[in-house]
C-alpha cells in the first residue's frame, strides 16, 4: 500500500495528518518511489520481513507504504496499524517526560540524582589503580539529571540486561544499580546504557505516578497515541508484528516465543529505555509535536526553549560523536551537528534515535520533515536499510 502510487489522499483516522501530492510539499513522486523499491528488495531477498516507512513534511504525509509480511508463519500482510516493539524509541517518550516536570518546576538539570533516588548518593566509580587493578572510589561529583539525559552517567547496560524480565520493579531495579559502580566519573563521557530507564524512576518519584500511567495520562491520551503502552492486550495481538533474526543461514527466525513474550502481558519493570510498543501512526503524533517545537495540534508538551535545548548537543567539549551514528548527542536524542560529519544526506539540527529491532525515526526542523520506518528485525551486525531508507527520504527532496 502506497499513498503517493495509489493517489490516495485520504487516510484512516488513526493518522494525524492528511495524505498530500509529494510535490505540493517540495518532494518528488517519482523519486519517493524509490523508497518502495528498497525496501521490497530487501523483502524478496529474505532480509527483512516486512516494514511500514511514512515522510511527512510541511504538515502533510507525502509517502505512506507498507510491503511484506508483519507474520511470516501466518502469511499476515503488513499493515499500517500494525504495532511494533519500538524500544529503544522509549528513551525519547521518557526524556519528554521528564523534561515536562522540569518544566514544572521540580528540579534543575544539574541537581543530583540522590534528590529523588537517595541510593544514588552511595554510588562509586570504578577505576584503574597505579598498580594496574580496579577499585572504586568516590564520584568526584554526584550524578545528575542531566548526566541521565545525555548518557554521561557512566551507567552501563549490564546490569539491566541481567534482570530484564525477572519480575523485578523499576524502584527496585533504580536502587540495585547504585550497588553496581559507574564504568566512568560522572560527565566524563557519552556510553550507551540504562541511564534512561533510572530516569525513568525520577518521573515516577516526582510526579508520583507508575511511569506507565504518567505516559497515559500526560503524552499518550492527550496526543492521541490509542496503541502505545508496555505490552499488547490481547484483542490488538492480531496486530502485533513478529520479531525476527537471521539464523547462521541467514534466514528469518522467530526472536521471541509466541506464547511467553514479555511484550504479551503488563510488566513489572516499566522500561523507561526500552520497553514500548506502538504503531508508526503513534509515534508520528509524538514526532510532530517535537517538530512543531513541543506542540502538536492543540496540545502542548514542551514549551520552545526546552525542545531548543533537548535538541542541542550536550557532549563534553572535544567529544566524538557517538560511535553507533556518527552524532552529537542532546536529551535523549542524537543530534547531527554538522553536514559532513556522519556522511549522509541530512540537516544540521536533525535529531532522533532507533530502536533495537530497527525502527527508527528523524525529525528535522530545517526541512519541516519526520521520516520514520519500522520493522522487527534483531539483526546479528550492523544493518544499513534504516541509513539508506533515510537517504531515499532526502533525496526526494526537490524544492
Amino acid at each position: 500500500m502506497s499513498i503517493e502510487n495509489g493517489g490516495v489522499q485520504k487516510l484512516e483516522s488513526q493518522w494525524p495528518l492528511q495524505g498530500v501530492e509529494p510535490e505540493s510539499v517540495g518532494l518528488s513522486r517519482e523519486r519517493l518511489g524509490r523508497i518502495d523499491e528498497l525496501v521490497q528488495r530487501y523483502v524478496a531477498e529474505g532480509r527483512i520481513a516486512g516494514a511500514v516507512t511514512v515522510v511527512s513534511r510541511r504538515g502533510g504525509i507525502a509517502h505512506l507504504s507498507t510491503c511484506g509480511l508483519m507474520d511470516i508463519e501466518q502469511r499476515k500482510a503488513m499493515r499500517t496499524d500494525a504495532i511494533f516493539r519500538i524500544y529503544s524509541m522509549t528513551k525519547l517518550v521518557t526524556s519528554v517526560a521528564l523534561l515536562m516536570l522540569m518544566e514544572e518546576g521540580h528540579f534543575l538539570l544539574s541537581d543530583p540524582v540522590s534528590k529523588f533516588i537517595p541510593e544514588f548518593g552511595n554510588i562509586r566509580v570504578k577505576v584503574t589503580g597505579a598498580d594496574g587493578r580496579d577499585e572504586l572510589v568516590r564520584p568526584r561529583r554526584p550524578v545528575t539529571i542531566h548526566d541521565l539525559l545525555t548518557h554521561t552517567s557512566g551507567i552501563s547496560y549490564e546490569y539491566e540486561q541481567s534482570v530484564r524480565g525477572s519480575g523485578i520493579t523499576l524502584a527496585e531495579f533504580a536502587a540495585a544499580q547504585c550497588q553496581r559502580p559507574l564504568c566512568f566519573q560522572p560527565g566524563e563521557r557519552w556510553m550507551y546504557g540504562a541511564s534512561t530507564d533510572v530516569a525513568g524512576r525520577v518521573v515516577e518519584v516526582v510526579s508520583g505516578l507508575p511511569l506507565d500511567e504518567f505516559f497515559r495520562r500526560r503524552i499518550f491520551e492527550p496526543l492521541g497515541m490509542t496503541d502505545t503502552d508496555f505490552h499488547v492486550p490481547p484483542e490488538k495481538v492480531d496486530r502485533f508484528a513478529w520479531v525476527y533474526k537471521p539464523n547462521v543461514e541467514g534466514r528469518l527466525v522467530d526472536d521471541e516465543d509466541r506464547v511467553t513474550s514479555r511484550f504479551l502481558s503488563k510488566p513489572a519493570f516499566f522500561s523507561g529505555g526500552g520497553g514500548l510498543v506502538g504503531t508508526t501512526s503513534d509515534y508520528l503524533r509524538f514526532s510532530l509535536a517535537l517538530l512543531g517545537g513541543g506542540r502538536f495540534g492543540d496540545v502542548r508538551l514542551l514549551g520552545r526553549k526546552t525542545v531548543e535545548l533537548m535538541t542541542a548537543d550536550h557532549l563534553p567539549p572535544g567529544h566524538p560523536p557517538v560511535d553507533v551514528n556518527q552524532r552529537g548527542f542532546g536529551l535523549g536524542v542524537s543530534v547531527l551537528r554538522r553536514l559532513g560529519e556522519t556522511r549522509q544526506l541530512g540537516s544540521a539540527g536533525e535529531f532522533g534515535w532507533g530502536g533495537a529491532a530497527c525502527t527508527q525515526v528523524w525529525i528535522d526542523p530545517a526541512e519541516e520533515m519526520v521520516s520514520m520506518i519500522m520493522m522487527q528485525l534483531r539483526p546479528l551486525e550492523k544493518f544499513t536499510l534504516m541509513d539508506l531508507f533515510k537517504q531515499a527520504a532526502y533525496q526526494a527532496l526537490v524544492e
